[in-house]
Formats: structure tokens, sequence, C-alpha cells
């Protein structure tokens, strides 16, 4: 059965502490972005070897394996986003469907190991690009296509929330 379409605005995440996760995306900038990536890896890359990654616990949920697979994308997608933040004056985002992107990459069907090199890839070239930003450059902005905007200070934080938020998803 197909996952029911996440159509809630995140973007409070930016304004109070997330009550399921509990991380403080307030409390990130882009260099706690470039250290926390890269140490939270190795969770994803534990979650990515135990058994039954490919199975959902229900028909609401992804699997361990689509959730990684979609960390990975999540990890593409901003740091195109803080690209075009940094190259562009006050550029709009492409929309990016979630969910779509799960259905056309077939999450669900692909190889745990396969996706577990490329998350670490596109976590590091994620942390790297976050890492090269100084903090004069931390207020340019940029909007999402529903006409949210971000800074890259938020971009960061709202970043980190999405890596962090799925862990907890997975109990990781």
């Amino acid at each position: 059965m197909p996952i029911i379409p996440d159509d809630k605005d995140w973007t409070w995440v930016l304004a109070r502490p997330c009550p399921e996760c509990g991380f403080e995306a307030a409390s990130a900038t882009p260099a706690t972005v470039a250290t926390a990536i890269p140490a939270l890896l190795p969770r994803w890359q534990s979650a990515l070897m135990g058994s039954a990654v490919e199975q959902r616990p229900n028909d609401a949920t992804w699997s361990v394996l689509e959730y990684a697979a979609h960390v990975r994308d999540v990890c593409d997608v901003f740091e195109a986003r803080l690209e075009l933040m940094l190259t562009r004056e006050n550029p709009t985002f492409a929309n990016w469907d979630q969910d779509q992107a799960a259905l056309e990459g077939n999450y669900a069907a692909l190889d745990p190991e396969e996706v577990s090199r490329g998350l670490v890839q596109a976590g590091l070239d994620a942390a790297s690009a976050f890492a090269a930003v100084s903090p004069e450059e931390w207020g340019r902005r940029g909007l999402r296509s529903n006409g949210a905007e971000f800074t890259v200070l938020t971009l960061s934080g709202y970043f980190l929330h999405e890596v962090i938020h799925h862990l907890h998803d997975i109990n990781s």
C-alpha cells in the first residue's frame, strides 16, 4: 500500500523544538551541519545493516531502507539549494515532492548497501558544502516554491532536522 503523502509544512521547526525528536533547529548553523552530518552517518549505516530493513512497520510508515534513500536525496537537495543561495540573489527552489521521488526512485526495492554508500557520499558532500560557508553568507536568502523564505542559517537547521528526525523515525 502506498504511503499517504506528507503535506505538512514543517517550517515551524525553525521556531520551536520538534516535540517528536527533540531537535532545536534554531540552534544549528552551517558549521553545526558540517560536523553533525558526518557524525550521524554511522547511525544510518548501522540501521541499514539491520535485518528486514526493507519491511515497513505498518502501512503508513516507510521502511528503514526508504527513509535512508529519502535522507540520501535530502542531502543532495539541500546541497543544491545551498549552492543556489550562495551563487544567486534570492533564488526560488524548484519544488521537490519527496513522495513522488520515493515512487520514481523505487526506494523500497533499492539495495541497502548501495543506499548506504550513496547516503554517506551525499552526506559528506553536503557537510563539506556547509563547512565552506562563511558567517558573512549566513544571511543569504532563498525561497521554497511555496513561498517559505530561508536564509543559509535557517536552511542549516531545517536540513539537520530532517536527518535527525528520520533517525528518530527509524528508532536509531
